[in-house]
């Protein structure tokens, strides 16, 4: 066979997927499956068998990051690496980002089966903790991984009921013995579905991203004084939950007062004591700032610290706030963003030309190695929720790309 004529199989890359999807699957039909979670161990158990059986040698690493290797002719050579994060949102999608490991698991079985001969190794990587819905921030093992966050740092972030990373990957077994330190990389590609709307509605089955925004993520903690409703008067209440909402309008506001392409967005929010009798006595709430202009995002943060500190004093509910997070915008290599445009091309795969709204282990990883990401579209454009979709047909062009991609690099 001319290894151009090569393609993976469709219905086995369906059927791994919705394999994976019966693990942590909500009644909504998303799944629910936070990063080191019960749910996440029976996942990369799952992960870890298929590896074996295609001969893989396994490795788990002291942040949990698991990594399966084909061996190549060259096998000194940095190796082509592939993949992306099993871990989900809360009540999250069965495609995001579990795409990018079956995917990459989808084109080392092709491989395997038609005994293809790779001069460099070939890696697949399943990332742990990449959603930071659990623990913040997120990234946290390629950032560990590509040295960007440091390893005791992360093991001590908690989740809201006060668990630490460095105990729940003990806990499900996955607190590897290798070193979470990177090694040269040669070329890293993810596939992903979009989780924007821009590919359905321009009609592309591909989606070749340029880079990905530029991400900030704040806490923010306000204390007001907690009272029984009934006798205390509204003038001179200090309602940390009134402090809060005000706040949360100005970071709806935030884009459109700077003027420039980005978003602002209030995710998660906590209320103290949280009954309908007692006035808030504190909330402690997220921002979540993002641009592709970095000095943009700078001045809105300048902006944003500003606004609260203004409503907390009039309000007398100090607040107090922490960047937990920051990653600047990020431009993929030129080379193997137009590879991926050549081979979808050669596919017969239209594909169009955007930036990613969405943060993803490739972040860190075009940091330490040339990296680009493949898109294939999201039904309606919507991603994190249950009624995330893409088409089964558009998984398996997307699983294409990737494996030509692979042998290019990997030849």
């Amino acid at each position: 066979m001319d290894i151009r004529d090569l393609r993976i199989n469709g219905e086995r890359l369906k059927s791994t997927l919705e394999r994976m999807a019966e693990i942590g699957r909500t009644s909504g039909g998303g799944v629910h499956r936070l990063a080191l979670s019960d749910e996440d161990k029976q996942a990369r158990d799952l992960l870890i068998k298929w590896l074996q059986e295609i001969e893989l040698e396994v490795a788990v690493d002291e942040m949990g990051n698991i990594f399966g290797r084909r061996a190549g002719k060259k096998d000194n050579l940095p190796p082509v690496m592939s993949g992306s994060h099993i871990d989900s949102q809360p009540k999250g999608g069965r495609f995001d980002g579990i795409l990018g490991v079956m995917g990459a698991l989808e084109v080392m079985r092709t491989i395997q089966e038609n005994q293809i001969e790779n001069t460099r190794p070939i890696m697949i990587v399943d990332w742990t903790n990449e959603e930071g819905s659990r623990f913040s921030p997120a990234m946290a093992g390629s950032g560990v991984w590509t040295g960007k966050l440091e390893r005791d740092w992360a093991y001590a972030r908690k989740d809201f009921h006060g668990k630490k990373i460095g105990e729940e990957l003990e806990r499900i077994g996955y607190k590897g013995q290798a070193l979470a330190k990177r090694w040269p990389v040669y070329a890293y590609f993810e596939l992903h579905i979009e989780q924007g709307p821009i590919l359905e509605r321009v009609g592309k089955k591909i989606g070749i991203p340029q880079g990905i925004v530029g991400i900030r993520w704040y806490d923010v903690f306000i204390e007001g004084k907690a009272n029984q409703v009934g006798p205390t008067p509204m003038e001179g209440r200090n309602d940390a939950l009134c402090s809060a909402a005000e706040m949360i309008l100005q970071v709806e506001a935030l884009p459109a007062q700077m003027g420039g392409n980005m978003v602002a967005t209030v995710g998660e929010i906590h209320n103290d004591p949280n009954s309908r009798n007692i006035i808030p006595g504190q909330v402690h709430f997220t921002v979540d700032i993002r641009s592709w202009d970095d000095p943009l995002t700078d001045r809105a943060e300048g902006e944003l610290q500003t606004g609260f500190q203004k409503i907390a004093t009039k309000r007398n509910c100090p607040a107090r706030i922490e960047k937990i997070w920051k990653v600047e915008h990020t431009p993929f290599d030129e080379f193997l963003v137009t590879q991926v445009g050549k081979i979808a091309a050669q596919l017969g795969y239209p594909s169009y030309s955007l930036v990613s709204g969405a943060g993803h282990d490739a972040t860190y990883m075009s940091q330490v190695a040339p990296t680009a990401m493949i898109f294939v579209p999201s039904i309606g454009g919507r991603s994190h929720v249950e009624v995330e979709n893409t088409r089964w047909e558009d998984c398996e062009a997307g699983g294409n790309v990737l494996l030509h991609c692979i042998l290019q690099s990997a030849r």
